[in-house]
């Protein structure tokens, strides 16, 4: 489910639609997304009370839509002085109880501990909630004769897996409310544990996500998986386009119960199921059901303003759908990284209602990158939703409606492509702002980008900027830079007089600028604050230089399962990676002013990720690169820490960026690092003197 923090109307109609679309597939039991109500990243907003009570309001509004159908709702609840992180459970327009999570996620990305406090293991109270008192704690629901419990998302990554208790007392369904958030290959853990539980503790198991960019930096994938005794029953798709995706599967529950009783019998009966402690009752009478065991329904569906569910044929199929052609490649990382970073960017750009995005493109890779990215937002979404449902979802930007009507239903592949280009066209503008030092070949390469994907492409010379301000400095302080001694100051005016004009466009379009630094930049500081790095957003700052250049060779030769190549990409491929600020006698790259870029995110991850000292970052990438001689690599691991520790002040005034791993830098989500630091001296001078000893 696709949700926004405190977008209340919105988050209510993909509940209700979902819900419709769950009682229309037949099913019986809906398990909704962690805080699924508010959003998930309401951050400090959750401490509201104002917030808190329309939370419980919004309950209300929706239980007495849950005739026929067990469902389960995320929202937070404040009890006795303290804020948690809960789920609703009603069924046949009453709520029978609220669930709390045990375990918070505090790690990382995440906050949960600052806004929500851990609920304790058999505890229970109850809280008043539509004016009467509604159960709430560690609670096991007994509807229709089918018992059920939660594990709330990081209460399955526990090593105590409140799980294991439900199903000693006698838990059947375990549901799985989460806000999972994406990272490369995450999705084959979390189907782990899925298949785990549901065979360990003999019950079926519901994992449900959010979707999409729901707050702005984090990125989730959705994935719905449905187990039951240790085989998996259904997978639903991951990063879709949808307001919503349901996933249905028939459940077996008298088949977990005989691989319970079989499985637990050595024990006896728990006294804790004995008892029934926690449990909530209900009388409750499933569907019928028409299919066999195991029989999967995916539905998806996209909500509109006017509260209309357009929802796509379903499809069901027999037997479980095995992963995606996407998902079992080689090239797995670069199927993710397309299709994570062009949803999360729809999103950003559709949520944010701006009516476009401006590219500064140079013909380089990053910003190749990231004009590519848009071309693959239109592509993936185009195919999964068809143009006029892509087009309502961005109705709010100018001739949208217009577009949507001319296009109509495209299927033949000619017209698609063609489709394509005219939506990249209204969506993406992109520069290049040319200097004395920029070349005809980044120039001709920012064009056949532009060109091939489909965007609106502008040209234009700053030299005359650059000129003024060198000139107006040199008049104040009495004498004229020279390459010799002002080298960093030369080229930094340069980046920095291609700021405004790219702003100005944006604001004269009413679009957001996208800023092109990556990771590897941003661990050293190689890009000028206030030039290359002006934006609202910076799409690829969350990955690192060498996979941008692998993924662009990808897309190149291969290109996304479904969508394909781009063999244009040539003239970017060809080319080393260069600022192009020095003149180009000086035959400037990247790599000649930092390192080689695979030598550099070797030594971040070292001692970024790992926490390893200098000669302990060392001693671990040497092995990953004999080529080089140790003295050389010496060298740039000092430098990689002087210019790392140097450099945070710019990282902390970077343009916000997506989550794509733990080895993300961005300090507001993940890695923090004292602006004021020693610089490492000590640990330098010992490297140094390590390397005196060889």
């Amino acid at each position: 489910m696709n949700q926004t923090p405190l977008a209340w109307n919105t988050n209510r109609r993909h509940i209700l639609a979902a819900m419709a679309a769950a009682r229309d597939a037949g099913a019986g039991m809906l398990c909704l997304p962690e805080l699924c109500i508010t959003g998930y990243g309401c951050e400090d907003m959750f401490f509201s009370a104002g917030v808190q009570r329309t939370a419980l309001v919004m309950l209300e509004e929706l239980v007495p839509h849950t005739t026929g159908l067990v469902t389960c709702m995320g929202l937070p609840v404040f009890h006795e002085g303290a804020v948690y992180n809960c789920v609703a459970v009603a069924c046949n327009g009453r709520l029978l109880g609220v669930v709390a999570k045990q375990h918070l996620a505090g790690d990382g990305i995440h906050y949960e501990p600052r806004w929500f406090r851990r609920w304790p293991q058999d505890h229970m109270s109850t809280v008043e909630i539509g004016g009467r008192e509604v159960p709430l704690g560690d609670l096991l629901f007994e509807c229709g004769n089918v018992r059920i419990g939660f594990e709330i998302c990081r209460d399955a990554w526990v090593a105590d897996r409140t799980g294991a208790r439900l199903a000693q007392r006698g838990a059947d369904v375990l549901l799985n409310p989460s806000a999972s958030h994406f990272a490369f290959a995450k999705q084959q853990i979390r189907e782990r544990f899925v298949l785990e539980g549901s065979r360990a503790f003999c019950v079926s198991y519901a994992y449900a996500n959010l979707l999409g960019n729901e707050a702005g930096r984090s990125i989730y994938d959705g994935g719905t998986l449905l187990a039951s005794g240790g085989t998996m029953l259904a997978r639903g798709p991951r990063f879709s386009f949808a307001d919503w995706v349901l996933s249905t599967a028939v459940l077996d529950v008298d088949a977990t119960r005989r691989a319970k009783s079989e499985t637990f019998s050595d024990v006896g009966t728990c006294p804790a199921a004995a008892e029934d402690y926690g449990l909530v009752a209900a009388d409750f009478d499933y569907p019928d059901v028409a299919q066999p065991v195991g029989s999967v329904t995916i539905r998806t569906g996209t909500c509109f303003e006017q509260s209309t569910s357009d929802m796509k044929q379903a499809s069901t199929v027999a037997n479980v759908p095995g992963h995606p052609v996407w998902e079992t490649g080689s090239h797995q990382k670069e199927e993710e990284f397309a299709r994570a970073v062009s949803l999360a960017l729809f999103d950003y750009l559709r949520k944010s209602r701006v009516q476009g995005l401006v590219v500064s493109l140079s013909g380089g890779a990053d910003s190749s990158t990231v004009a590519l990215l848009v071309h693959l937002l239109v592509q993936l979404g185009g195919r999964e939703l068809g143009w006029s449902r892509l087009a309502a979802k961005l109705s709010h930007m100018r001739g949208m409606s217009r577009f949507a009507a001319a296009t109509g239903a495209v299927t033949e592949d000619t017209a698609f492509a063609e489709t394509s280009r005219q939506l990249v066209r209204q969506l993406l503008t992109c520069v290049y702002q040319a200097t004395c030092n920029s070349s005809d070949i980044t120039q001709r390469a920012a064009r056949t980008v532009a060109e091939t994907i489909g965007a609106e492409f502008l040209a234009w010379d700053v030299d005359a900027f650059v000129d003024g301000y060198i000139d107006v400095v040199s008049k104040a302080i009495g004498r004229q830079p020279t390459w010799q001694h002002d080298d960093v100051a030369l080229q930094n005016i340069q980046a920095r007089v291609r700021g405004p004009g790219a702003w100005l466009l944006a604001n004269l379009r009413g679009a957001m600028l996208l800023t092109t630094s990556n990771r590897s930049e941003a661990a050293v500081g190689y890009a000028t604050m206030d030039g290359d790095t002006c934006g609202s957003l910076a799409p690829i700052a969350g990955i690192d230089k060498a996979f941008l250049l692998d993924w662009l060779h990808w897309m190149e030769t291969t290109g996304p399962a479904g969508i394909g190549l781009l063999a244009a990409l040539a003239v970017v491929n060809a080319q080393r990676p260069t600022a192009e600020l020095r003149p180009p006698e000086a035959k400037q790259t990247d790599e000649a002013d930092l390192m080689p870029y695979r030598v550099l995110d070797a030594i971040e991850r070292a001692a970024i990720r790992d926490k390893l000292l200098p000669i302990e970052v060392l001693e671990t990438v040497r092995p990953q690169f004999r080529q080089y001689s140790t003295q050389q690599m010496g060298v740039w691991v000092e430098r990689f820490f002087r210019l790392w520790c140097r450099n945070q002040w710019k990282r902390e005034r970077y343009a916000p960026s997506f989550h794509l791993d733990d080895e993300n830098l961005d300090p507001k989500t993940w890695c923090r690092f004292p602006i004021l630091n020693s610089g490492f001296d000590r640990e330098l001078e010992q490297l140094r003197d390590y390397l005196r000893g060889l």
